[in-house]
Parts: structure tokens; sequence; C-alpha cells
């Protein structure tokens, strides 16, 4: 549209939809597209105006290109919720793609392949056949991507009707534009496709590496990216192909400059002389230097990937360790990142530079700046042997100039210092010793005390110093509190007079008796058993030699940083994690849009296996979306079912894409009996029963399922329906194949949060199991809430009483149980104990028994608890308070299930 053309989006008259209604049939071309303008705008805002599908439609037959897109873009828009009507433009589409004009033949292809209504797809075929050998390279470059929009709608008749051999013609296209978007095309397809589809061979090589001298920046950015699937035979092919792809370095876009690093340092795997590999290294740093000249947001990809490419080749960037000097306006994200990739070019020739950057940078006023800085110094330390009394100058300076937080972290990092070089710089203890009264942190006061207990033979008043701590012990987090302890004992054996005799025994009373921190009463009784039985196998345990720690600066696994550099320019080298860890890969099944085909199980194929790229692009209602659940290993594929698998749920009960999992691994072993959802008069002789179970922190589905029926049944899949919790698999179903009157139970691993329904909270769980004997069956489980119950739900009394008094009087809700008799309030302490229901507090309020208990689900929503009841009598009284009211019926129905027990 034009700039004029905002007064589409102004208009609030009533009754517009009549209006519209009329110009769009009005006999004045001007006003039909005027009219076509605000439909389009009302739509762009939101408005439903679906119901003049009929009127828009009739519109089409125009030689106005303008009004044709329009048009189009509204198609595109209500196909899917109008298919019957749809229909209608289908001989508007196929003339169109018969135009003379090669903008209306590409923009009719183009339009067709994105309504994904399957009735249309079948007319798509024939035009695009002819648009894939259309004279004009424009319609051949759009066709090319439509073939890959028609494989995710229907896979099947792409490969039936050879439009897969058609695209993989157009690689030897002479425009290089349409070589671009067919690798693009070709790419996309390979991705959702569990065979090979998409190989490059010698010749076709060539051919990508001509167009890709040629063709526009993002075609280049495609050719790049596809080029990785070349293995070059020797090392004088992977030089010819760096040859031709060097020149990319110099272009303007930072993604083909990073598509080329990756390529080129790919390459260089195969390359055997060190002459070429250092030209390449000296070649790739201008350009990746260039790119911190960009915008923040670019700087920052940049960077991420940079950090990955100095790990793997540091000399890359040896020579240029003074870009990464931060600026006064750099964004913070783009100071940490240059931060750590300075740590990991800091080298002897270069580390006074470094030192004196980061030593500036300890003065700035962004607090977690400056502690980055300070940590970053000791880092360098621990790194370079040479330079580690240089750091260390640096920190003593910083600790001279007195600012609280510089002090603790610089306290910190020398504790790392001093155990990566033992007995050779502990003359600076004294200097330490002095900021003592100014720590206030955890992990500064702990490192303190480390290292007063572990130099306490060289430290006169080390028991003094010591002392000052414990007046303070039982209110100290735990981390101080283990290292006192810890100090305490080691004071004690390198000087066993009386005044450490005297601190051990305030310490391990303290740690044993007063303390109801398991981890240290475990250690204060291991010390004491140890001090009483034998004190020199105490002095080996507790001052044996420590192991030196090493330099962290490099910290990801080889295999990791390989797989990453070759994702680089995507989303992956920016996060630092493999796709698997948070794509989703998906594969699309093609299927009948009829609903009475659904039940009888005679959908279309689909495949389970796993695919190599990323996620497909959004589906209709005609193309249902699945995810091979699998473990996050790599190499792990899950085999394809030896028949067609149908969908299990599809519109039956609005899925949208949760995961189907494959049955292949041998079951869990027999536990508690479970209840029974699925009879086996109701599922043809399958009976299943199943219940969710909490076991070492992760939620699961324990399901046992028992074959009844005269046939062995294999091939077990599970679908979860949309639920409240968004619960949905997060692991194949380990059911092996079931021979008659056989029986399996396994655990299910679950993740939250993945397949949530709108609406108020609702405990129904609905479930369909299918194998591929069987048609899908269906049931119904209940959620229980207190599967959820996190194991940090304890609060402190204080914490526990705050959040009472924050939380509004509108949050709190009470129900009775009058069914429910209390035998004994330790007894129904432990039983809730056991579910992560934290007893807090216990009073008397006239002749009834008051119980506090403190809970948490996932995403951190707190429960506090109040029971109140006679101990013996039946009636127990419970409220609740917590941010989300709405959950309390469900939270009162895992209450009632838990003292019913």
């Amino acid at each position: 549209m034009s700039g004029h053309d905002s007064k589409y989006f102004s208009t609030t008259k009533k009754g517009e939809i009549p209006e519209l209604k009329e110009e769009l049939n009005s006999q004045h071309r001007d006003k039909r597209k005027d009219a076509v303008k605000k439909v389009i705008a009302a739509m762009t805002v939101g408005k439903d105006v679906s119901s003049l599908f009929t009127d828009v439609v009739n519109c089409m037959q125009t030689e106005n290109l303008e009004l044709k897109k329009l048009v189009y873009l509204y198609l595109i828009n209500y196909a899917k919720s109008q298919p019957d009507l749809a229909i209608l433009a289908v001989n508007t589409f196929v003339k169109d793609s018969q135009d003379p004009n090669p903008l209306i033949r590409a923009l009719a292809v183009r339009t067709m392949g994105c309504i994904r209504v399957d009735k249309i797809t079948e007319y798509l075929c024939d035009p695009l056949q002819r648009c894939l050998k259309d004279d004009d390279p424009y319609v051949r470059k759009t066709a090319a991507v439509c073939v890959a929009k028609l494989y995710d709608i229907n896979a099947e008749l792409v490969e039936d009707r050879g439009f897969l051999e058609s695209l993989k013609d157009l690689i030897s296209d002479n425009n290089p534009m349409v070589v671009a978007n067919t690798v693009a095309a070709l790419a996309e397809i390979q991705e959702h496709s569990s065979r090979p589809i998409f190989e490059i061979t010698s010749h076709t090589l060539s051919k990508l590496l001509t167009a890709l001298n040629e063709c526009t920046e993002w075609g280049q950015v495609f050719i790049l990216d596809a080029l990785p699937r070349y293995k070059a035979a020797d090392a004088r092919e992977a030089e010819n192909i760096v040859e031709s792809i060097t020149p990319r370095l110099q272009h303007a876009n930072c993604a083909v400059v990073l598509s080329a690093v990756k390529m080129i340092l790919l390459q260089m795997e195969l390359i055997s002389s060190t002459d070429v590999v250092r030209n390449l290294c000296k070649k790739m740093a201008p350009p990746l230097v260039t790119l911190l000249s960009a915008e923040p947001e670019i700087q920052y990809v940049a960077l991420r990937n940079i950090n990955l490419i100095v790990q793997k080749r540091p000399t890359i960037l040896a020579h240029e360790i003074k870009v990464f000097f931060c600026k006064y306006n750099d964004p913070i994200y783009v100071k940490m990142e240059k931060l750590e990739i300075m740590i990991k070019l800091a080298s002897d020739r270069n580390i006074d530079q470094v030192l004196l950057e980061f030593k500036e940078y300890a003065t700035e006023v962004d607090v977690d700046f400056v502690r980055r800085a300070v940590r970053a110094i000791g880092r360098c330390a621990i790194k370079l042997d040479r330079a580690a009394e240089r750091c260390i100058s640096v920190l003593l300076e910083l600790i001279k100039i007195k600012v609280n937080y510089v002090v603790q972290e610089a306290i910190i990092v020398i504790k790392d210092i001093f155990r990566r070089y033992p007995n050779m710089y502990e003359s600076i203890i004294a200097t330490l010793c002095e900021s003592l009264d100014t720590l206030d942190e955890p992990r500064s006061k702990a490192s303190m005390i480390w290292i007063i207990g572990e130099y306490a033979e060289r430290i006169d008043n080390a028991d003094e110093l010591l002392e000052s701590f414990l007046e303070s012990f039982p209110e100290e987090p735990p981390q101080v509190q283990l290292q006192l302890l810890t100090a305490t004992v080691k004071l004690f054996l390198k000087k066993p007079t009386e005044g450490p005799q005297q601190m051990i025994q305030v310490v391990l009373n303290n740690a044993t008796v007063e303390t109801d921190n398991p981890d240290l009463r475990d250690r204060a009784y291991i010390y004491l058993r140890l001090l009483s039985t034998d004190p020199e196998a105490a002095k080996d345990v507790v001052l044996a030699e420590k192991p030196v720690i090493s330099d962290d600066s490099n910290q990801l696994d080889p295999s990791l940083l390989d797989e990453l550099l070759a994702n680089i320019a995507t989303l992956s080298s920016v996060y630092h994690k493999p796709p698997d860890a948070f794509v989703t890969r998906v594969k699309t099944a093609s299927q009948s849009t009829e609903d009475d085909d659904y039940p009888d199980g005679n959908e279309k194929g689909y495949s389970a296996n796993v695919g190599d790229g990323g996620a497909s692009p959004s589906t209709s209602s005609s193309s249902v979306p699945y995810t091979a659940a699998r473990k996050p290993s790599p190499a792990q594929v899950m085999p394809a079912p030896a028949s067609p698998v149908p969908d299990l749920l599809g519109d039956l009960i609005g899925l949208d894409n949760n995961a189907i999992v494959l049955a292949d691994q041998p079951a869990m072993p027999s536990g508690p009996p479970l209840p029974i959802l699925l009879p086996a008069s109701t599922g043809q002789g399958l009976q299943i029963s199943a219940q969710l179970a909490r076991q070492d922190g992760q939620i699961f589905y324990s399901l046992m399922v028992e074959n009844n029926s005269q046939i062995t049944l294999d091939g077990f899949m599970i679908q979860f329906n949309k639920n409240s919790f968004g619960l949905a698999a997060d692991g194949p179903l380990q059911v092996p194949p079931l021979a008659p009157g056989a029986a399996a139970r396994t655990l299910l691993p679950m993740v939250l949060f993945q397949n949530m329904s709108p609406g108020p909270p609702s405990s129904l769980l609905q479930v369909a199991v299918k194998n591929n004997q069987q048609p899908v069956c269906y049931f119904n489980d209940k959620i229980l809430l207190h599967v959820f119950f996190t194991e940090d739900g304890r609060m402190e009394r204080t914490s526990f009483l705050e959040t009472w008094r924050s939380l509004p009087d509108s949050n709190e809700v009470l129900k009775e149980f009058p069914g429910i008799m209390v035998s004994s309030a330790e007894t129904t302490m432990d039983r809730l104990a056991a579910s992560n229901v934290f007893f807090i507090a216990k009073r008397k309020h006239a002749n009834q028994d008051v119980l506090y208990f403190s809970a948490k689900i996932p995403r951190g929503i707190p429960f506090l608890i109040e029971l109140t009841t006679v101990i013996g009598n039946p009636g127990v009284k419970c409220a609740t308070k917590t941010p989300n009211p709405e959950l309390a019926p469900l939270f009162f129905d895992a209450i009632e299930t838990l003292l019913k027990i």
C-alpha cells in the first residue's frame, strides 16, 4: 500500500460490514479497490471479516495487479476457515498461472502454495509443474519455494508427482536466484525427510559455487549453509572450495560473512598445509573484526560466534585483542561477552594490556560488570603461570581502594589463585585479613574462612579471626557454616591448644544439636567421629593435599564445540547449545480433513523418524505435526514403524503438536497397583492402568499395559491432549511387544507447560494410546496436584508469615473435610512431608490443634496451608493462601488424597 493508505485503519463506523459488502459489489473499480483495502486493514488489526469471503473472491477477476495481490492476501488468511468457499477461487488461480504477465503467474502459484487446504492442493500440481519449467526465472524461483510448501502439506503427493526430480534439475538452472531458491527448498525438504533427498555431488558443487558469485546476499546464505553437506575428497579439493568461498568474507551482510567463516572452518579440518591454514586465519580476522563495528545486537551475535571460533582457532584473532576492549557506551551484554573473549585471548605477550583494561573496568559503576572484571583477573592468573604475580598485584591494588563489592570479589578470586598455586603467594594473607570486617556476602565470607583455615599455621591470630565469625554461626547461611566447621577443624588439627579446643566444641555442638541442615549435621558428625577415634586419620583426611584447579576459560567439550561450529550463524551458536536442546523436530502427516475418517485410524502414512533439521512451519488442521520424542543424544534416531501409523487424536479432541513416542525399549519393573483407566472390555482386549507419580524430583506417568486379546500387540504410542499444566511425554513409551496374556509396566517421563489448554485450571487429563494392531483407544485420567509439589517448597517461619501477610485476604480459600480424622500430628506431618508438603509450625487454639505447612508447584507458585483439627476426632478444616487461588479446588483434592492415605 502507498503512504496515504493509513486512512483505511482509522475508521470507527458502526455497521461497517454491510457497507463494505456494498462497496465490494460496486460497479466502479476504484471503489472496489478501496473496499478491499479497508477489508485488509480490518483483518490486519484483528477484526473478523470472514463473512465477506464470497464478495472479496468476486474481486479476483481483475487485471489490476495491486487489487489481485490484496485479494490473494485475504484468501491466504481466511481459506482455512472457509475451505468450501476457497475452492471457488481455484479456477482463477489456474487461469492466472497461465497469464502472460510473469508477476501474476508467480503470484498465483505462491498464493496457492500458502493456502493449506487439501482441496486446493490437488489443483496446484499442474500449474506448479508448468511454472517449474517456465521461461521466466522469477516464476521458476517462486515455484521452487512452492514445492517445499507443498511437501510440508503433502509429502507423498510431491514424491508421486515427480516434483523432487524437477527441483533437483533446477540446481543446474542458468539463473543464480533460481539456484539459490532451489537450494533453500531442498534443504527445507531434507530437514523434514528421513531419507536422503538433497545430496551434493562434485558436479552439483561446481554449479553452486558458480551461482554463489552472482546471486543476492540471502541466496548466498542459502548456498553457503548447504555446502557443508558436501565432504571434500582430499586437502586439495578442500583448498579449492575455500578459494571459491573466501571472497564472501568481504561481503557487507553479516550473515554471509559468518556462513562463509563456518564453511572455511569446516574445510580447514581437511587441509594439512600449515601455511595455507595460517593464511586462512589471517584472512578471517579482518571480516570478524568488522562485525564488531555494527549495531550492539549484531555485535552480540558476532561475539557469541567469535567466542566459539577462538576456542577452536585462537590464532585467528590472537593479534586483535584490542578490538575487544570495552567502550564506555557498550551495552552490558556486549561488555560481558568481550570480557569472556579477552580471557580466552589473553597470553603472556598481551597480559599487561589486558590487566590494565580489567583494572579500569573494576572502577566502573555497573556492579555486575565490576565483579565480572575482577573475576576475569583471577581467571587470567589461573590460566597464565607467568602472569599470576602481576594479576595478584592488580587485585591487591583493587583491595586497597576499599570498595566493598570489589574487595569481596577479589577475596573470592584470590582463594582460587591459592588453590592453583599452593604455597606461593601466602604473603598477601595479612593484607586480606585487614578487610575482614567489611565482608557481608556468603561467598566472600566462605572464601576468607577457607583461607584462614587452610593457612592457620601461618596466621598468628587465626583462632581470634575465626572466633569473630563463630559469634554469628547460627545466623550464617549454610555455605559459610560449612566452611566455618571445616576451618575450625583444620585450626584444631594444626594448633591443638586450649583456644581451638573450646572453639571446636562450640562449633560441633552448633552443627550437630542446634542445626536442622542435614549437610552441616552430617559433616559435623563425620568430623566428630574422626576426631574422637583417630586424630591422625582425621589429619590425613582433613589436611590432605588439595588437587590443583585448572583454567576453565575453554569450558566447552570438544565434541560439543565441533557441533556448535557446524552451526555458526544460527541460534545454536548464540545459545551455545546444540539444536536438539531447544528445537522440537516435527514431522507432518498427510491426511484427510473429513472427521469421519479419523475414528477408523485410516489416515495416510506418518513417519516417526526424527529429522535432522529445525522446526517445521506451522500447519493447518489438514496437516497435523508430530514430535518423535527422544533422548538428547544427537546420534539416536527413532526407527520408523514397519507399517503406516495414523494420527492418534487429530481434530477429535483438538490436539496441537504434542509428542508421539514409540515403543522400542524394555519395560520398567513392577510396583504398587494402579487404577484401571481403560478396561479390557473397552480397549478390545487392551487394558491400561495408569497414574501420575513423582520420583527423584521428576514427574512420570506410571503405566501398566496388559494384553487380554488373542494377538500380539506392538508399536505402542501415546499422546496427551492439551491440559491445564501442559503435561506432555518427554521420552519414548517403553513397552515391548506384548504376547496374548502378557503385561508390562513402565515409567514415562513427563514435561510441563508444553501443551497448555486455555480456560480455568482443570484436573482432566485426556490420553490416547495406539498400537500397530488396534485402533486408537481414548481414556481420561485425573491430574493429582500433589505430584507437582517440588522439593524446594520448605519456607522459613519468618518468610511464611511475611508471605501470608503480603497476600490479600481474597486469596484465602477454606474447605472442610468432615470425614477425615487426624489420629496423630506427627504421622500426618511425616505423610505430608513425603509428598513435599513441609511442616512450618504448630499451635493450640482452644481445644484445637492448628498446623501450618508450605508447598510449592513449578513456576514458583507457593501454597501456605493451615490445618485445624481436634486430634483423634473426625473433621479437618483446611485454609490455604496462594497467589493463584483458582488452583484451590485442585489443591484441596490433593490434600484430601494425602490425608486419607
